[in-house]
């Protein structure tokens, strides 16, 4: 029994050093699906501004505000979270928006095909992760704790 816990433990220990790769690689897609929405939204202001006006019920913000704040968030969080600098912060800043726009657009939850709405989920439950886990070892956050001489898990406390 005691060799099989043994046998378990090195594999779980290989999924230890492959973590900063898997954050990193979930950091990477899930910026860049926002990164380029926001890019869309500033490529067309005008289309941007007729959705925000006549498709996206976005609670207590003018259309035009809330238009600018999304494109905001979906070209300035990404790169935080690429980065991971400021990574939680950046996670969990596109957790809201992904969250706001789940809300703002009522129709995701009719389509026929709910591929739509489950991606949504899906990005959000990546956000939720890199907010709990941080962006890992290979970030620019690890590098400047490391360059203050602070554990990592410093941030965490």
């Amino acid at each position: 029994m005691r060799q099989l816990i043994q046998r378990a433990q090195a594999l779980t220990s290989l999924a230890d050093h492959l973590q900063p790769l898997a954050l990193l690689a979930l950091r990477l897609y899930v910026s860049s699906v926002f990164f380029r929405a926001g890019v869309i939204k500033v490529s067309d202001w005008s289309a941007t501004l007729a959705l925000f006006h006549d498709e996206y019920k976005v609670p207590l913000l003018p259309p035009d505000l809330a238009a600018c704040v999304g494109a905001f968030g979906e070209l300035a969080f990404p790169v935080l979270i690429t980065l991971g600098l400021a990574g939680r912060l950046g996670a969990a800043g596109l957790f809201v928006v992904n969250a706001m726009a789940v809300i703002s657009y009522p129709q995701l939850w009719g389509f026929d095909c709910p591929a739509a709405i489950h991606m949504h989920f899906a990005w959000g439950a990546i956000l939720l992760g890199l907010v709990v886990f941080g962006p890992g070892k290979l970030s620019l956050d690890a590098l400047v704790l490391r360059r203050l001489g602070l554990p990592p898990r410093a941030a965490a406390a």
